[in-house]
């Protein structure tokens, strides 16, 4: 299913607000739910690389959003340093939800009801399109990466961990 009810109503807002109407036409439904990176990826048929997935951690206390491709993990050490953090870790149900108005497993990149530090790791470059929730766990958009980091207003970092 393709349509603007596909979306959150308040991420079509948010996309409408940004002069991206055209997006909500690629706003992508699936009857099973793309709440993990996995699911999204097998759901799409894409590369799980190419699911930008928006965590949110608290870093001190206070709600951060880190972007970060489907297939890494993300080093909250490297958070921590990036944002001279003494404590990170990764936020309750509750804090995600007051945060971005949104459940995990549907959080989209830009359009929350707060507005929090964003970081997106360089990794999500390597791919012309990436795919992020469009506000709930059944709904998938498709954006180049670059303009994900503009519309998200994130930093770019290298927050991703290593892989042995």
């Amino acid at each position: 299913m393709t349509n603007d009810t596909a979306a959150h109503p308040r991420f079509a807002e948010a996309l409408r607000a940004q002069g991206l109407d055209d997006l909500l036409t690629h706003v992508r439904r699936f009857p099973e739910a793309t709440r993990t990176a996995a699911e999204a990826a097998a759901a799409v048929g894409c590369e799980l690389s190419q699911i930008c997935k928006s965590l949110i951690f608290a870093a001190d206390g206070v709600p951060v959003l880190v972007l970060m491709d489907g297939a890494s993990r993300v080093d909250v050490d490297l958070v921590r340093a990036e944002l001279g953090a003494a404590k990170v870790t990764r936020a309750k149900a509750e804090v995600v939800r007051e945060a971005t108005g949104y459940a995990i497993g549907g959080v989209p990149p830009f359009g929350h009801v707060t507005r929090t530090r964003v970081l997106a790791d360089r990794s999500l470059l390597a791919h012309d399109v990436v795919w992020a929730a469009a506000g709930t766990p059944f709904s998938v958009f498709p954006i180049a990466p670059e303009d994900l980091v503009a519309r998200a207003g994130a930093i770019l970092v290298d927050v991703r961990e290593a892989t042995s």
